[in-house]
């Protein structure tokens, strides 16, 4: 069976899904999107990302084509059609079709994109194993809290971490870690404290680190929201990421130096489960 996307209104196989030639967003960049992650074939942390998705529109004026709710439906009703329990939805709005020029088109109507992908996150083998980053410059813009569609500095990040065998890329600004290349960047102290920079311009408010910062406040795990450097993640007892695709996932090596022993470490595991044992609940417990 063909994937079913979302495109403008209509459900339809990937094969017939067209969009115009003179787009915004394939012109300029010009939106921003969302992704969300799936598991038992619900959508997780859902009500947050609808909520920074109009954050990110706002700060960009383009106009939210849809309410939450028919975000939901739309979201709801793609996971069904593709018999998807578990993965990812994703979805991006552009400013639309006009002639190509810098200046906000008149008359524009949002492009909207939907689809979904299939893939093991509860269960995924890299949170047993843990993961390796290397870190690289950030040449992001200076709007990094907006989820924005142009994602060429982040491409180049995730290349050269794989290039160097790593999986993922953290971006550092004047020797501080900002965040990674798709997701947000913890480390834990050998005091046993979580350590993440704190919410600015220069990172995305993440989801899966919001309600990450919750479930392990309600568990008693000591929290730090300051910047920390390179150094410091060299130093660290443990290391992880969060992201909607991912959920958490260990750290065990930077730049080619371990993580501690290298192996996952005790906070990182037990956040891990808060987090799954959070997304596995019914959706009104889980409100």
């Amino acid at each position: 069976m063909s994937r079913i996307v979302f495109l403008n209104g209509s459900f339809l196989p990937i094969e017939e899904a067209k969009v115009p030639f003179m787009d915004r967003g394939f012109m300029f960049g010009d939106g921003v999107y969302e992704g969300i992650g799936v598991l038992n074939g619900r959508l997780i942390d859902n009500e947050a990302h609808l909520e920074r998705l109009e954050r990110s529109l706002a700060e960009v004026r383009i106009p939210n084509p849809y309410t939450r709710a028919e975000w939901t439906s739309l979201e709801e009703e793609l996971v069904r059609r593709n018999g998807m329990a578990e993965g990812f939805v994703y979805f991006q709005v552009t400013r639309g079709v006009a002639e190509r020029d810098f200046f906000f088109p008149d008359n524009a109507k949002p492009t909207v994109a939907m689809f979904t992908q299939a893939k093991s996150i509860a269960s995924a083998p890299a949170a047993e194993t843990g993961i390796a980053v290397v870190t690289v410059p950030d040449m992001r813009w200076e709007r990094r809290d907006i989820k924005s569609i142009n994602l060429l500095a982040q491409v180049l990040a995730k290349q050269a971490a794989k290039e160097a065998g790593a999986q993922e890329a953290w971006m550092v600004q004047d020797g501080y870690v900002t965040e990674g290349g798709s997701s947000s960047a913890f480390i834990v102290t050998k005091k046993g404290s979580i350590v993440v920079r704190p919410l600015s311009n220069a990172i995305l408010p993440g989801i899966t680190r919001k309600s990450l910062l919750r479930l392990s406040q309600e568990a008693g795990i000591a929290l730090e929201e300051r910047r920390f450097t390179v150094e410091e993640a060299y130093d660290a007892a443990e290391a992880f990421l969060t992201s909607a695709s991912n959920f958490v996932l260990p750290v065990v090596s930077i730049d080619g130096r371990p993580v501690g022993d290298g192996k996952p470490g005790p906070i990182t595991k037990r956040l891990r489960e808060l987090y799954l044992d959070m997304a596995r609940l019914p959706a009104i417990a889980a409100e």
